[in-house]
């Protein structure tokens, strides 16, 4: 590693590591994140000390950010953050010289110092009552083969059903460290660290767009099918099975759908095309809507809420994948597979599924992923697939 970009890295997890310890020991809510191809990392942080509900009308929310969990759990559907304090960091500059537009942390206290405070109310705060326990391979298969069973029966045309994997983490976890090097191997995905004082903290690597506005812009994707990245040009040498073309064509048409619903036929549609995330290909389609001249200036807040959960974390039709996965899945998935991002931030709201995603609890990082099982799946490659989306995240917290 070049000399002068290492002594920049390490000044910019101190000015991190000193800025998190603060308001974590103050009780303070904070969010952190890059997005896809920037760079910037952005901070946001809410100093109210309350706990704030709210529906997710976009247009009307101050400046903030999002957290909605895979399920609505009250008419206050999501967790909000106000933005209080909201100032970004420029990746390529050395953050000296960017000390003017950042919040005042004092880079006084000694490194180990605030790892040892980090570590202390990251444990107080999420000591958590709630019990995650392994998935056990044979058990998901099994959930897999129902899965499959339901799909032939006529009851579903598609189902995702998801694990959990415990991960301990080394008594020198480095947060900070661990969400830098997310930044620096995943520059296309949106990489995201959130912190609520009694309900949790999560951080992830998310491939996946929900919905955007910027401007009169409105864009959403569809985003299924997986396969490891290999060779020197992985994206030409990709070959993908029906049952994954299939899997996201599905995905596109429920889009398509949600459009027809809302009698919008002005859209633009590119794709698919084989785009990477991390080490894992995927198929993606965009979809562009221009809410000035279709008069539409409220769809991402319409879109979103037909289109959570989407097909590619639940299953069609929705209602009847969503029966079967509280009937079969053991355990609750919380915030995975909801959606998070910043709110009207610089005049943009950025929403994406929250997925490569890991919780903190008690020196363990419990990760969660799931894999869209069709007529055609596999049981085992299904497993497999949950594996290698698991270990997107895994590898970089130790």
């Amino acid at each position: 590693m070049d000399i002068i970009f290492e002594t920049h890295l390490k000044n910019l997890e101190h000015y991190l590591l000193s800025l998190l310890s603060k308001n974590m020991e103050n009780g303070n809510q904070i969010a952190i994140w890059r997005k896809p191809k920037s760079s910037y990392i952005q901070i946001l942080i809410d100093k109210t000390g309350i706990t704030k509900r709210v529906s997710p009308n976009l247009e009307e929310l101050p400046s903030g950010f999002i957290i909605h969990p895979f399920e609505d759990q009250s008419d206050q559907k999501a967790y909000f953050m106000e933005a209080d304090s909201y100032f970004k960091i420029d990746i390529g500059i050395p953050i000296e010289e960017q000390k003017e537009t950042l919040e005042e942390v004092g880079f006084s206290t000694p490194v180990s110092e605030l790892k040892r405070t980090m570590k202390k109310v990251i444990t107080e705060i999420n000591s958590h009552e709630e019990v995650f326990l392994d998935t056990a391979k044979e058990s998901f298969m099994e959930l897999v083969e129902k899965g499959i069973h339901s799909i032939q029966k006529g009851e579903l045309h598609k189902i995702v059903p998801a694990k959990i994997k415990k991960v301990k983490l080394n008594p020198d976890f480095d947060l900070v460290k661990s969400f830098n090097r997310l930044v620096q191997s995943y520059p296309n995905a949106f990489v995201n660290f959130f912190h609520l004082p009694d309900v949790g903290t999560w951080m992830g690597a998310s491939p996946e767009i929900l919905i955007q506005t910027k401007g009169d812009e409105f864009q959403t994707i569809s985003l299924a099918g997986t396969q490891k990245a290999q060779g020197e040009n992985p994206l030409k040498s990709a070959a993908w099975t029906q049952k994954e073309i299939e899997e996201q064509a599905l995905v596109s048409r429920y889009i398509v759908d949600c459009f027809k619903k809302i009698r919008l036929r002005e859209y633009d549609e590119q794709g698919p095309k084989t785009v990477l995330a991390g080490n894992l290909l995927h198929l993606r389609s965009d979809f562009k809507v221009n809410m000035k001249s279709t008069n539409f200036p409220q769809l991402g807040t319409v879109m979103l809420n037909l289109l959570h959960p989407t097909s590619a974390v639940c299953g069609m039709p929705r209602a009847a994948a969503l029966e079967f996965l509280h009937k079969n899945e053991p355990f609750n998935r919380s915030f995975y597979a909801g959606f998070l991002g910043p709110v009207n931030v610089e005049d943009e709201t950025s929403i994406y599924v929250n997925l490569r995603t890991a919780r903190l609890v008690d020196g363990q990082a419990i990760l969660y992923a799931g894999a869209g099982v069709t007529e055609d799946s596999i049981p085992e490659n299904e497993w497999e697939e949950t594996e290698m989306k698991c270990d997107i995240i895994a590898k970089h917290l130790n």
